[in-house]
């Protein structure tokens, strides 16, 4: 992590499921402090405001399925900021907006070199169309990044998969679909459970995670702050029981940042229509700061 400028990029999109509210979460994670809790590392901080996303009510036709040309757009621009961001040398931190938004984030900054992906989540995140119980497209981009599911997120940016199993590690996992256990089997992903988590602590899990991607320069972290236990982090649109705790994520950003390969990163799914005095989104920023090298000592 050699610049030490970050590029943060909001991305208030919510077309890729059903819950409102989550268009907020940018305002919220700023509103918390991030760019003087980044500043104060001592980086440089440039804030290129949020992309455009259309407002779900002015799109013609309500129905879910409908919004994935919209969605495609959004993951576009999302991607050649990504990667504008990658060539000016700067750190792009992506504000979510839901975890569709990982479609371009992730295909943007692998566009001239490769990078290993850190996927924190509470889901899979990996359902194709024909396996969703929703057709929600938040709940399909790793697929998508993987080469499978809709060819309109698939192609975002430059045809075909951004990245190969080899290079994800997923940790947290606690909440899959049938079709996603299946397929997460044999796709080649290094997937920690939260029962993994419990049986061999987040320091053995995230060493061993980080030997995984040893064939890669540079980590992309995807934060879905669904991954907290929900009693620590409640601003989230699809909460799920016996998540990871606020000092063991803490703890994970601290030997991420150690590292010393991170060069992306995404904080998604922070709603705070749902949240308490903005406690999710301070604790996002809690551990962002983590994450880019804030150290107890």
């Amino acid at each position: 992590m050699a610049s030490k400028t970050i590029r943060i990029i909001g991305v208030p999109i919510d077309l890729g499921q059903d819950q409102r509210g989550v268009d907020m979460g940018p305002s919220a994670i700023r509103y918390a402090g991030l760019s003087a809790a980044l500043k104060s590392l001592g980086y440089q901080m440039r804030d290129a405001g949020n992309l455009y996303v259309p407002v779900r009510d002015t799109l013609a036709n309500q129905q879910q399925g409908d919004f994935l040309p919209a969605i495609q757009q959004v993951c576009q621009m999302v991607y050649e900021a990504a990667a504008q961001a990658v060539a000016a040398e700067e750190i792009p931190l992506f504000l979510g907006g839901d975890h569709s938004l990982a479609i371009g984030t992730i295909g943007g900054v692998t566009s001239s070199e490769s990078a290993g992906v850190i996927w924190i989540d509470a889901h899979g995140d990996a359902n194709r169309p024909q396996t969703s119980p929703s057709g929600n497209v938040h709940g399909m981009p790793l697929a998508a990044l993987l080469g499978e599911g809709f060819s309109e997120l698939v192609n975002v940016g430059r045809p075909g998969a951004k990245l190969a199993g080899k290079d994800v590690v997923m940790i947290g996992i606690r909440d899959l679909d049938e079709g996603e256990r299946s397929w997460l089997r044999q796709s080649g992903i290094r997937v920690y459970s939260m029962r993994e988590l419990d049986e061999r602590g987040m320091s053995a899990v995230i060493r061993e995670a980080l030997t995984a991607l040893e064939h890669v320069s540079r980590i992309h972290v995807s934060l879905d702050m669904d991954s907290l236990d929900p009693t620590q982090a409640p601003g989230v649109g699809t909460p799920s029981s016996g998540g990871i705790s606020y000092r063991e994520a803490q703890l994970l950003m601290e030997i991420i940042a150690d590292s010393g390969k991170l060069c992306s990163a995404d904080i998604v799914e922070i709603n705070p229509i749902l949240d308490h005095e903005n406690r999710t989104a301070r604790m996002a920023v809690e551990l962002a700061a983590s994450l880019f090298g804030k150290s107890i000592l």
